[in-house]
């Protein structure tokens, strides 16, 4: 019991704050294969956590095939080697391990965290089930008809719905159009040899990027992770060419009949390898994402009383740079509510930030930033995606400074290339009042 707790608790173990003073903690590895991992050291808890994400995701569907990526990953701990799902998940139980995997737009992720005593072990299971997994017949008419059960739900979610239309129309024929889960006609159609083909595609050591935090030694992991990675196919990097984004505003209103109205809204936005990004992160801090502190918050909820949740982001994809925001409200609030959010778009758009807004912003976003370091679970997440994106082994270090360093000039510099109010592209999901129209909800917001 003693060892399943401390298992089950990995994901809460407390870290040392690295992200204060002691960056230079994080360690570029490189086993005697030449597979590489960012590690960081930490021997006061017998816990190692592994993150492992793989470039790609569900953008490697093809077309009519998609959602396979997807199922795949579903399948992965449905049986692998002479285990069965039932043999599989006792064999991690027994080690007091847990193992996952996931699929986003973007990426294909694997989650590792083991007592330190079986790392060892954990890691041979890991390489057994990606190495050699089953796609048995029936595990996989179970995980469709589970994925397919999702889908259906989401058919009766408005916000999904808004969400799922909002990127079909934004992205058209590209990849990002459709849903990681696929739909239900191209899962319900997929094959063995469709999923067997896109599992092929997903594992690739030249699109691997790893994070590992815990009780281990760098030799040991080393060695590791060349007997865990060491035989996947070499594969190799993708083409990150943006794809086109639709830029033009917009309205679409589908009626479904329900007392509140979903709504996603959005225009193109940047990359994260922008130079803008930090600037534009504090922009939007301000404007959308700062919880009860943001503008739109502000009008929309406290001043309007309008609607509970509002809110903008910046939505950084590989190949494409999205704006994006949302709110969910009466029906009969959408139309106004959707009048101030474009207000307070074009507001910033114009004006900026104020040096009061600016400075609150840099102390909270600096202030938290430690926050994203108090678990190993969330440090390795760190490790993986700070490869993902790009950025230094430093930037853990040096990412405060660059808040600090953004001005009122660069926030206006900003807002007017980045925000256009009239390019904003709605769909609300619901019965809205006043709202018959695209034309008259754009002459109403001022469009």
């Amino acid at each position: 019991m003693r060892t399943l707790a401390l298992a089950l608790a990995a994901s809460l173990v407390m870290a040392p704050a690295i992200a204060q003073d002691d960056a230079s903690r994080i360690k570029e590895v490189t086993s005697p294969g030449g597979i590489t991992a960012w590690f960081v050291q930490e021997a006061s808890i017998p816990i190692v956590t592994v993150q492992i994400a793989f470039d790609g995701g569900a953008r490697l569907d093809e077309k009519g095939k998609e959602g396979a990526v997807n199922l795949a990953t579903g399948l992965i701990e449905e049986g692998a080697g002479d285990m069965d799902n039932q043999d599989f998940a006792a064999a991690l139980d027994d080690l007091s391990s847990s193992i996952g995997f996931s699929a986003s737009r973007d990426g294909f992720s694997v989650s590792v965290s083991s007592l330190s005593e079986n790392i060892d072990a954990t890691m041979d299971l890991l390489h057994v089930a990606m190495t050699e997994p089953l796609f048995t017949d029936e595990a996989i008419e179970r995980v469709r008809e589970q994925v397919l059960s999702n889908l259906r739900s989401q058919e009766n979610d408005p916000r999904a719905l808004a969400g799922q239309r909002w990127f079909a129309d934004v992205f058209g024929d590209s990849s990002y159009a459709t849903p990681v889960s696929g739909t239900t006609e191209s899962v319900t159609a997929l094959t063995r040899d469709d999923i067997l083909a896109a599992y092929g595609r997903m594992v690739a050591k030249a699109r691997m990027k790893i994070g590992v935090v815990g009780d281990i030694e760098a030799d040991a992991l080393t060695a590791l992770l060349d007997t865990t990675f060491g035989d996947l196919p070499e594969g190799e990097t993708l083409d990150k060419t943006p794809v086109a984004v639709r830029e033009t505003g917009g309205l679409v209103v589908i009626e479904e009949d329900v007392p509140q109205s979903a709504v996603v809204l959005g225009h193109k936005g940047i990359l994260r390898d922008d130079p803008d990004y930090i600037p534009a992160y504090v922009m939007n801090y301000v404007l959308g994402g700062g919880g009860l502190t943001s503008r739109l918050t502000d009008e929309v909820r406290e001043k309007k009383g309008l609607a509970y949740s509002v809110y903008s982001y910046l939505n950084p994809l590989d190949r494409a740079g999205l704006y994006m925001g949302g709110v969910a409200t009466a029906n009969e609030r959408v139309a106004k509510s959707l009048e101030l959010i474009r207000q307070e778009w074009a507001r910033m758009a114009e004006g900026g930030l104020t040096q009061e807004e600016l400075d609150a912003a840099k102390t909270y976003l600096t202030g938290s930033f430690a926050l994203r370091f108090d678990s190993n679970a969330k440090i390795t997440n760190f490790l993986v995606g700070a490869q993902s994106a790009g950025l230094p082994i430093d930037y853990i270090d040096t990412r405060n400074g660059l808040v600090d360093a953004v001005t009122l000039d660069d926030v206006s510099r900003v807002a007017k290339r980045l925000l256009k109010p009239d390019d904003l592209f709605v769909v609300v999901v619901g019965k809205p009042e006043g709202m018959e129209s695209a034309e008259s909800l754009m002459e109403g917001i001022g469009g």
